[in-house]
């Protein structure tokens, strides 16, 4: 992984160098045989008036791949300082899928200029994929696969597959379709392969046939992809018409795309459509204010109970001493609780079991957390200050605060899946604020107890 990383970064210096010096021929010479993601990664990292200069030095053919692998923000830049003939040729021989979501990322105004001068088959192809909404199979898929019949002899599909394999996004996987263009079966290549040429396709074929719906959201076709270990998702309208296949890379991009939007919930950031790095100054600025506005009224409420105990707290200062520790204490034990619930719930892992059973074993989890926290916590305010009456309100506290943290960050994560919500919502930073408050609750509450 390293060595790797160390290539590209020598390719993309390298590069730069060469593209400084006018040799145009020596970085021809350098990319030659590099792979083409390797050559999106070096592009991305020249300064941006070398990065149309490096890309036209690519054949065309490798080009398009290249152009695939970069980032939304580089292909816009470049598509907006191609020539319009230099332009068309990409985005026409960019795979559907691809072009659609290119076409998500560029203005309006360029997309429909761009969508007028495609050919008739390449312009009804990314029309159709553009008609689904975002973020689902039917905007995710390519209507480029190769479908037989199960009438067609072993030799007849072969051949078959040797005319259409140039046009089309091969996977290891042939769709075969009835006379209405319903899908019936799959036939993989190594069956395909194996099976004697008067053989028909429909006794080689397996009938249980695993798909997603034009509308089926592109988590699920992830994971989906992921249960069935599948190469290629065939994608189907409410008839079982066949009308697309999504691939196994693209399902990569997925669970990127919602891991990263998930981290971004559980930091507090609010998502955008485009990453946090690539927006600019006042954008990524607008995604923090959100949650820390929440967050800051939220904390507010903390002052609220320390100006109802002010009596309390002037007659033992040194209870102030011990506060910060505790909430955070509590917040740290709180924000683990829904880490794990979250992630547990991210990934079915909590499919079958019941919210009651998770949250009492981490209010169990956190009790006995607390309970060895509390015992440190009560020998340290025994050591140094010697007050046996705060030595077990700081013991206790711990106890009953890690719990009550642990059973709210299991809990707040299933109740917004229940109204509906993404659990990611129910963020670290969310999470301790609740518990801070509640945890200062039940500090001051036992202080009040035990001191009278």
């Amino acid at each position: 992984m390293g060595s790797r990383s160390e290539l590209r970064d020598l390719v993309r210096s390298q590069l730069e160098i060469l593209l400084a010096q006018k040799n145009f021929e020596g970085a021809k010479t350098l990319l030659r045989p590099v792979q083409e993601v390797d050559i999106a990664e070096a592009i991305e990292g020249l300064p941006q008036a070398m990065q149309v200069i490096a890309f036209r030095l690519l054949p065309k053919a490798e080009a398009i791949e290249v152009y695939e692998h970069l980032g939304s923000d580089i292909q816009q830049s470049l598509i907006e300082q191609f020539r319009d003939q230099e332009a068309l040729e990409v985005v026409e021989n960019m795979s559907p899928d691809d072009r659609a979501s290119l076409f998500d990322e560029l203005p309006p105004r360029l997309v429909r200029r761009m969508l007028s001068q495609l050919s008739s088959e390449e312009r009804r192809a990314t029309s159709l994929l553009l008609g689904y909404q975002p973020n689902t199979a039917g905007r995710l898929m390519t209507p480029e696969f190769i479908s037989l019949k199960a009438d067609l002899s072993v030799a007849q599909a072969q051949e078959r597959v040797r005319q259409k394999a140039r046009e089309v996004e091969i996977s290891y996987y042939l769709y075969v379709t009835d006379a209405a263009k319903r899908l019936v079966g799959t036939v993989s290549f190594r069956d395909l392969v194996l099976a004697y040429p008067d053989q028909l396709i429909g006794d080689i074929m397996g009938r249980d046939v695993v798909y997603a719906d034009t509308d089926t959201d592109q988590e699920a076709v992830a994971d989906l992809i992921q249960r069935y270990d599948l190469i290629a998702l065939p994608v189907v309208d409410r008839e079982q018409n066949l009308l697309g296949v999504i691939t196994v890379d693209d399902a990569l991009d997925i669970v990127q795309e919602e891991f990263t939007e998930d981290i971004y919930k559980m930091g507090g950031v609010q998502p955008a459509g485009e990453t946090y790095f690539q927006s600019g100054l006042l954008a990524a600025t607008s995604q923090r204010i959100p949650w820390l506005v929440i967050l800051l009224l939220t904390n507010a409420i903390t002052i609220f109970i320390l100006s109802r105990h002010v009596n309390l707290l002037s007659q033992l200062i040194s209870l102030t001493f011990f506060a910060p520790l505790l909430i955070d204490a509590g917040g740290n034990v709180g924000a683990q609780s829904s880490t794990v619930v979250i992630r547990g719930l991210s990934t079915d892992e909590l499919r079958y079991r019941q919210p009651a059973v998770v949250v009492l074993r981490e209010l169990l989890s956190g009790g006995l957390l607390g309970l060895l926290l509390g015992i440190l916590g009560l020998v340290l305010v025994l050591l140094v200050l010697g007050q046996t009456p705060l030595a077990l309100i700081v013991g206790g506290s711990m106890v009953a605060i890690a719990a009550t943290a642990a059973a709210i960050g299991a809990a707040l994560p299933f109740l917004f899946k229940a109204l509906g919500f993404d659990p990611a919502l129910m963020s670290a930073p969310f999470i301790t604020t609740v518990v801070d408050v509640v945890g200062l609750l039940i500090y001051l509450g036992l202080a009040q107890a035990v001191l009278g």
